[in-house]
């Protein structure tokens, strides 16, 4: 697994403590780029730790609204592999997805923002590109999205897709996608690769069937 200059062959190779960041229907994935723009104090301070450490922070949602209380048990570890300041004091920075993580316990925060005791362990699949790859049914993937599309009248780059690897396609359209919390935490915790484009596909016919364009999907 790289991420920028950095390689991560086992969950051997993460730290045990990382600073988390709560960001409700927030989702990162292994070897997928997420863009944050940083303005809170306490997080402006986490940036700081880690750019003068590992660069690894945890992405994970917060149960509720407020990053204050509970957090749910999984979340992803990101390496920052890209770094800006603006002149009005924020953080441009993009994570490169490494692996999922298990909160163990949380632990005392430093400079307001939140620690956590993390494992990989039960995710050692995410450190395996294209790991599962084969079993997503892509063909079905793409008339979901296709559907998705027109009925929002939007447009897709066809020729880019098509030259895309099954699990680029699934992960980027699971973190694009526009779900809810709950809906983002079923395709971040889903067993394998097959699994997450399972659920995306069967949250996007959902979404279709609530707005009646689920015919589309027949076509």
């Amino acid at each position: 697994m790289q991420a920028g200059k950095a390689t991560y062959r086992s969950p051997a190779d993460l730290p045990e403590i990382i600073p988390v960041f709560p960001l409700s229907a927030a989702l990162l994935l292994p070897r997928s780029q997420m863009p944050l723009n940083i303005f809170e104090p306490r997080y402006l301070a986490m940036v700081d730790e880690a750019m003068a450490g590992n660069r690894i922070l945890g992405m994970i949602q917060p149960v509720a609204e407020s990053d204050e209380g509970a957090l749910f048990p999984i979340g992803c570890m990101g390496r920052i592999t890209s770094y800006g300041e603006t002149d009005d004091g924020r953080y441009m920075i993009c994570l490169t997805g490494i692996s999922r993580f298990r909160i163990v316990e949380e632990v005392e925060a430093v400079s307001g923002f939140r620690r956590c005791r993390v494992t990989a362990e039960p995710f050692r699949e995410d450190f395996e590109e294209n790991a599962g790859a084969e079993g997503v049914d892509r063909d079905r993937l793409l008339d979901v999205f296709r559907a998705y599309l027109e009925a929002h009248r939007l447009e897709a780059d066809w020729d880019n897709i098509g030259r895309t690897s099954n699990e680029t396609l699934v992960n980027a359209l699971s973190m694009m996608s526009p779900y809810g919390p709950a809906e983002k935490q079923a395709l971040l915790e889903a067993a394998d690769l097959r699994s997450r484009a399972e659920t995306l596909i069967a949250l996007t016919e959902i979404s279709l069937a609530r707005r009646g364009d689920a015919s589309q999907l027949l076509q």
